[in-house]
């Protein structure tokens, strides 16, 4: 069982990364990435660690979930699809538009109320189609709009000045860090800004992996649950389609993913088991693989995990080396490499 208790703040200093990955091209490991990797299982405990999961670190836009829980323990009565929009870094399709414009109608404001950062879509396909179309950045095809629209959703139900709802002094984000601190069993380290221009909190990896599991394990009908419930159901709201997320909670039943910029992933079973990844140079050629190689770790079969083995390394057009998790982090045989 989870403690409810919530300890001292992670430390703030350098993480001590560790080597998590290898860049082999023909046979020879031309290139390192380092980062951290924690498994708890499914009592909570440290089941495998590797580099530094108790430092002080930013879960950027893995920590939308958590965010989610907060603004529905607040009164936030959006579920399903709008409830998944809610915790995405959506790609920018029209799916996406639409469902933040009706989140902004539900709470009676406009998109002009918005105070995410103008952008163009995340999808690089989607994006494109913007460029020929001549259209431009907005708020609305920005990433975050979802969780923004559902902030002020929150604001209005609550009574809640909509004007500074980004402040970290405001009441949804009050509310909101009480709820980081009280799913990751530990005290905020350092708040900053996020992409978006909302407040960033920063935990431990350790602290990241507890709140997933909290949130997968939950009790039916509990705020946790809920989020859970809405980003399994609906994964490619959370995301987009192609999204490497999405793939994942269709490939492993029960499970709840989500990935951040700067190279971080946390995912998490029904059971408890829970794993997260921060990969020190950001690099999402190693995310993926690592983030497999720590779920097979957590007991998920290798089996289901094949696609996510890494991405090809070319030469001349043919494969010629891949992206691998180091030794330690296989806990079964390793995939022949060129």
């Amino acid at each position: 069982m989870y403690s409810s208790s919530v300890a001292a703040p992670p430390m703030i200093r350098e993480p001590l990364h560790a080597p998590v990955a290898h860049l082999i091209r023909g046979g020879v490991v031309e290139g390192i990435h380092y980062g951290s990797v924690v498994v708890l299982g499914a009592d909570g405990q440290v089941q495998f660690q590797l580099g530094d999961i108790e430092a002080a670190f930013y879960p950027r836009s893995a920590l939308k979930p958590v965010q989610a829980v907060a603004m529905v323990r607040a009164g936030l009565p959006l579920d399903g699809e709008l409830l998944s929009l809610t915790a995405a870094s959506h790609s920018g399709e029209e799916r996406h538009l639409a469902g933040t414009r009706r989140i902004l109608e539900l709470a009676g404001v406009g998109e002009d109320a918005l105070r995410n950062v103008p952008d163009m879509p995340f999808d690089p396909v989607v994006r494109d189609g913007w460029v020929r179309e001549g259209r431009l950045p907005s708020r609305l095809a920005q990433n975050c709009s979802g969780k923004h629209a559902a902030m002020l959703y929150t604001c209005v139900l609550n009574d809640w000045p909509l004007e500074g709802y980004l402040d970290p002094a405001h009441p949804l984000q009050q509310a909101i860090a009480e709820i980081v601190e009280d799913l990751t069993g530990q005290r905020i380290a350092q708040v900053t800004v996020d992409g978006c221009g909302a407040p960033l909190f920063s935990i431990s990896l350790h602290g990241l992996a507890r709140a997933a599991a909290r949130i997968t394990s939950a009790v039916p009908g509990t705020p946790e649950a809920r989020v859970a419930d809405a980003m399994r159901s609906h994964p490619e709201m959370a995301s987009g389609a192609g999204r490497d997320v999405a793939a994942l909670m269709a490939a492993v039943p029960g499970l709840l993913a989500k990935d951040g910029f700067e190279g971080v992933q946390v995912a998490a079973l029904p059971d408890g088991r829970s794993v997260a990844v921060k990969i020190a140079d950001g690099a999402n050629r190693a995310r993926v693989p690592v983030a497999a190689a720590a779920l097979a770790w957590a007991g998920v079969d290798p089996a289901v995990l094949g696609e996510f083995q890494g991405e090809a390394l070319l030469g001349g057009g043919r494969e010629v080396g891949c992206v691998r998790p180091v030794r330690s982090l296989e806990p079964v045989v390793v995939p022949a490499c060129a």
